[in-house]
């Protein structure tokens, strides 16, 4: 008969009870990591390439374009953008962004708190009309606009019928109708982020604040506006940067008299085939564009844009 194993023998074969588990090889959990990380990096490789050759080589070939003319380097491009009338649309441009953008925050929080709050049902049915405008061509909006809104048209008829008016309103081809227009095609991408972001927000919260003495209205102020801030954010960043590049509709509704930044790119590049000019003029909206995204999210914080915790 065998004499027993020694009790350290015993001991490194199997862990005395209570005693913590035996330590696990860091180094090769460091590899497993590595190995993941790389796998997760190639992964994205097709995807970052075809955003390089779709949207940085397109925006490298603008920014080459505007420091170029047919003698060579130059910076004119740049500084026959400080003429009045490129300061003048650049103005135009930004007063009519943050206009639209204020009138979609005052129309579309109402109208994304109302759809959050109602039963699953309704709300499919409110995000529906919601959503309606944006599955119709742009250009039918806008000719609907225009038969709506011109002198003899719908609205000036009804009112000028029921005597309210005398001389039809002048509503089309200037910045009111320009801003109608554009009011009710950028209100979706106003409404969605809010509406994604009330609904994650928990009715228990404006419960326990209720329970805490808070009115309804204090309630409402003090915790559900905070808690949507990062919907309301983002929605007005993307309704303010693509009401910056906007073209259509005030082209359409504005009747040439409303010029965007937009409008002033496409008039160097078709009627005076000045490439360097339009290039110039594209680089300093996107400079513009990203600065203002920059500021945003220094002010509020990358992450509260996102809505990350």
């Amino acid at each position: 008969m065998s004499a027993p194993a020694p009790a350290s023998n015993r001991a490194a074969g199997r862990a005395a009870p209570g005693a913590p588990p035996a330590p696990v090889n860091a180094e090769r959990l460091r590899a497993q990591e590595r190995a993941e990380n790389a796998l997760l990096a190639g992964l994205t490789v097709p995807g970052m390439l075809l955003i390089a050759a779709l949207v940085l080589a397109p925006i490298g070939w603008l920014f080459w374009l505007s420091f170029r003319n047919p003698a060579g380097f130059t910076f004119d491009h740049y500084l026959r953008l400080l003429h009045p009338s490129y300061t003048l649309t650049l103005q135009t441009t930004f007063e009519l962004s943050f206009l639209v953008t204020a009138i979609c925050i005052l129309l579309g929080y109402p109208v994304a708190y109302i759809i959050a709050q109602a039963r699953p049902r309704m709300a499919a049915v409110l995000m529906m009309l919601v959503l309606f405008p944006v599955w119709t061509s742009l250009l039918v909006r806008c000719y609907a606009w225009l038969v709506l809104l011109q002198r003899r048209g719908l609205l000036n008829t009804w009112l000028t019928d029921m005597g309210l008016i005398d001389t039809p309103l002048r509503l089309m081809h200037n910045f009111t109708g320009t801003t109608i227009g554009m009011v009710h095609i950028m209100l979706p991408f106003m409404v969605l982020p809010l509406y994604g972001s009330m609904r994650a927000i928990s009715s228990d919260y404006m419960l326990a604040a209720s329970s805490l003495g808070a009115s309804p209205a204090a309630a409402f102020r003090q915790v559900f506006v905070p808690l949507s801030l990062p919907g309301l954010v983002a929605g007005t960043i993307i309704v303010f940067v693509l009401c910056l590049g906007f073209y259509v509709t005030p082209a359409l509704l504005g009747g040439g008299r409303v010029m965007m930044w937009s409008m002033q790119i496409e008039r160097n590049v078709n009627y005076y085939s000045d490439w360097g000019a339009a290039s110039a003029l594209g680089v300093v909206l996107l400079v513009m564009t990203l600065g203002i995204m920059w500021l945003v999210g220094r002010i509020i914080g990358f992450n509260r844009i996102v809505g990350a915790r």
